[in-house]
């Protein structure tokens, strides 16, 4: 055994504070000049030539807020930088709400969507933890157009696109969008002591669970308005960014680290009442290994699988082997079954192995099937989020969103 895979090993622990510090080092090149931020190419040089968009703007102030509370060099600046660039050219001061980002030349993509607002929150709430100057601003703004826009209180789960002046609201609905508002509706119930969004989150929760159980544990992710489920949604482009075909496995990994996050918080790891829910998240996470790993007798998760879990796109992805990093580790410390230690060491091995990228400093983000290094999907490497929190999750008080467990332990 190799110690430096092994979870709650003081190596491991050291080799996760490695790569943490690489990832810091690799994207600070990230801000434009008035703050937002660019796509980072696969040595850490902007692409200058894409549009800067608002969730990989907000992921930059999530992260950079965390470096700063760990005390990372030159992490503040940055974090005011993202911040400022989400409070001034990505905000719309006319219409209301965040563009999807700007072009080249600083004009304004089309729509508004659900998935870059519920990162304006999280980079809202890590950035008000870390005292980032506009964070303040940028939370109070993000809350108030997400509660009037994007959550519909009465279904209890939010839309997915608008207009760009909030005119015209698409028929789409969709559970990538509404995972992410999970993730923020937890970190505002931390950072705001609100505790009507950690209940608005368990609404959210108690619907994906059910859509879930009914279709084998592999979640549905795409709806029309009336919320049925799209099981042939893009089934002639499966590779589709944010849309693909079929069950995303690396989501039934995500869910289930949020689902028992959210179980924990809201009722303690020692009641009753969070025993469905952990069997729910055992269930996601299960399936979706076992759908997608090593299914071609090389390791690696697949990116899609079709409804019967056999892999569609065979890509592997660097975000969904950061949040197996998470999960494992969440279910074990909340199970204490040795199976997730053992999956936490094999993930490991595999970063190492294959997602690593030891001459950059950062991960890879999109490996095909034999685990060379592809980018049909997701090019060059947009932003530092999912790699960066995989460093900090594994160690972490499992009940409360990232930004606030590090506040807490750094205190």
């Amino acid at each position: 055994m190799i110690e430096k895979y092994r979870l709650n090993s003081e190596e491991n622990k050291e080799y996760l504070k490695f790569l943490r510090e690489e990832l810091i080092e690799f994207g600070k090149k990230f801000p434009s000049e008035s703050g937002s931020s660019y796509y980072l190419g696969d040595d850490g040089t902007p692409w200058k030539e894409r549009p800067r968009e608002t969730w990989i703007t907000c992921r930059m102030a999530h992260v950079y807020s965390i470096g700063k509370m760990l005390g990372m060099n030159g992490c503040y600046e940055l974090a005011k930088a993202a911040v400022n660039g989400l409070n001034t050219e990505l905000h719309d001061d006319n219409s209301d709400g965040w563009y999807a980002g700007i072009d080249n030349n600083g004009k304004p993509l089309p729509d508004k969507q659900c998935y870059a607002h519920a990162f304006v929150i999280l980079a809202g709430t890590s950035a008000v933890l870390a005292g980032v100057d506009g964070a303040r601003e940028l939370l109070d703004k993000a809350l108030k157009v997400y509660d009037e826009k994007f959550f519909n209180k009465e279904e209890g789960l939010s839309v997915d696109t608008w207009s760009t002046d909030f005119s015209e609201l698409s028929d789409y609905r969709g559970l990538n969008a509404n995972m992410h508002t999970v993730e923020a509706f937890l970190a505002v119930a931390d950072v705001e002591n609100n505790e009507s969004y950690r209940v608005r989150a368990g609404k959210i929760v108690d619907r994906v669970i059910g859509w879930a159980e009914n279709n084998n544990w592999r979640i549905p992710e795409h709806f029309n308005s009336s919320w049925i489920p799209d099981l042939e949604c893009n089934k002639d482009n499966p590779a589709d960014q944010f849309k693909p075909y079929g069950a995303t496995p690396g989501h039934g990994i995500e869910w289930a680290r949020l689902i028992t996050q959210w179980a924990v918080s809201s009722f303690g790891s020692e009641s009753e009442k969070i025993k469905k829910y952990i069997e729910a998240s055992e269930k996601l996470y299960n399936t979706a290994i076992s759908d997608s790993w090593n299914r071609n007798g090389k390791p690696g998760i697949a990116y899609t699988t079709d409804w019967d879990g056999n892999p569609v796109v065979t890509d592997r992805m660097h975000w969904t082997l950061a949040e197996a990093i998470n999960t494992s580790s969440v279910l074990y410390k909340i199970t204490g079954d040795e199976k997730y230690s053992d999956d936490y060491y094999m993930f490991m091995e595999y970063l190492d192995k294959y997602v690593h990228d030891k001459e950059n400093g950062s991960w890879f983000h999109q490996l095909d099937e034999n685990n060379n290094v592809i980018g049909t999907v997701w090019p060059g490497k947009s932003d530092l989020y999912h790699a960066f929190q995989a460093t900090l999750i594994p160690y972490s008080n499992v009940s409360v969103s990232i930004a606030k467990a590090v506040l807490i332990n750094e205190q």
